[in-house]
């Protein structure tokens, strides 16, 4: 199916912001619907099948309008991924350094209402689904309404692949990778000098999941990221530190799981015998919810493909039949009779 469209009045500047540099935003826009794109000045030919062609000229439509000013890249695949304009996702206002932050799925902005709703919210789901950074966005806006006086961020320190102990500096500076991202989501969202304040009146705390150990928590949002690292019985440490007053969110994603093969995961655990507990939500994030780059998403997909898992262990059997089986044996060549 072919559609064409004339932007009427022409407007240069808006046009180029739309094709953007080198027409980078069409190329986009094109590999992401399978669609092909002409344009000659005014006038854009979109050629695909009906619902791919219909959705590329609603797209450049929507980036027309916006093309006041230059469009980011960014800007383009989250409108792709069927989020920038979604004005039914808006979810609770937010009091962050970021005016511009809200949902930008219908399952992120479940995930927000069910925080604000519950004392307990697992957020689940694969990378970029934005699990973390909502969370810490809903605690940083409730330390700014007063509804709690402290922020405690944690994180198991279990290794992906590396060793600890090779990391130089004292047990602080060794773990201190393991939560920079925590660090990041707090800068963005507050400003530098905001959260190094928080942290002089200890107002926010980031610290290894050990340490919360013995602890009691009272009128503080806690945040537990990359849960799926952490044994049950670590889980359960955890959630009977929250105290009156409080809210706890759990994050992680099932598929990036770093523990030994043989022991089950605390996040696995807790969304099994706690699926049924009043006041605890669980809200699942899928590949469809990932707000990063689309190849994320499409990354997710291909390591969650039904097939993979399957022809993955089909090999390891095959290894292990012919371990068992030993060396196969030679077969002697018979010398023909001179």
């Amino acid at each position: 199916m072919i559609l064409r469209h004339l932007f009427s009045p022409p407007n240069n500047t808006r046009l180029s912001h739309l094709c953007g540099p080198m027409d980078e935003h069409l190329r986009t826009i094109e590999v992401a619907l399978q669609v092909k794109i002409a344009h000659r000045h005014e006038q854009f030919k979109v050629d695909g099948t009906k619902a791919n062609a219909k959705r590329g000229m609603e797209m450049l439509q929507a980036l027309y309008e916006m093309a006041v000013r230059p469009i980011e890249p960014a800007t383009v695949q989250l409108m792709l991924a069927g989020d920038a304009d979604m004005n039914d996702t808006d979810g609770p206002g937010l009091k962050t350094r970021r005016s511009d932050l809200k949902p930008r799925t219908l399952n992120q902005a479940l995930y927000l209402d069910q925080i604000a709703s519950h004392d307990i919210t697992f957020g689940i789901g694969p990378a970029g689904t934005g699990k973390t950074y909502l969370a810490v966005a809903m605690a940083v806006d409730a330390l700014a309404r007063s509804a709690v006086q402290r922020i405690v961020l944690t994180r198991p320190a279990v290794e992906a692949g590396e060793r600890l102990g090779y990391l130089p500096g004292d047990l602080a500076q060794k773990i201190d990778p393991y939560l920079r991202p925590l660090y990041d989501a707090l800068y963005e969202l507050m400003g530098f000098e905001q959260v190094q304040k928080a942290f002089e009146r200890q107002t926010i705390e980031v610290a290894p999941l050990a340490f919360m150990r013995g602890r009691t928590l009272n009128t503080a949002f806690v945040i537990l990221d990359e849960a799926q690292n952490t044994t049950p019985e670590q889980m359960k440490m955890f959630l009977t530190r929250i105290g009156f007053g409080s809210k706890a969110v759990v994050t992680g994603d099932v598929s990036q799981i770093d523990l030994p093969k043989t022991q089950l995961s605390g996040l696995i655990d807790a969304e099994r015998v706690l699926k049924r507990v009043p006041g605890i939500a669980i809200c699942r994030l899928t590949s469809a919810d990932v707000v990063r780059h689309p190849l994320v998403a499409r990354i997710v997909d291909a390591y969650d493909a039904p097939g993979r898992a399957s022809a993955a262990q089909r090999r390891q059997d095959d290894d292990i039949d012919d371990e068992v089986a030993g060396p196969k044996p030679r077969v002697r060549a018979h010398k023909k009779p001179a």
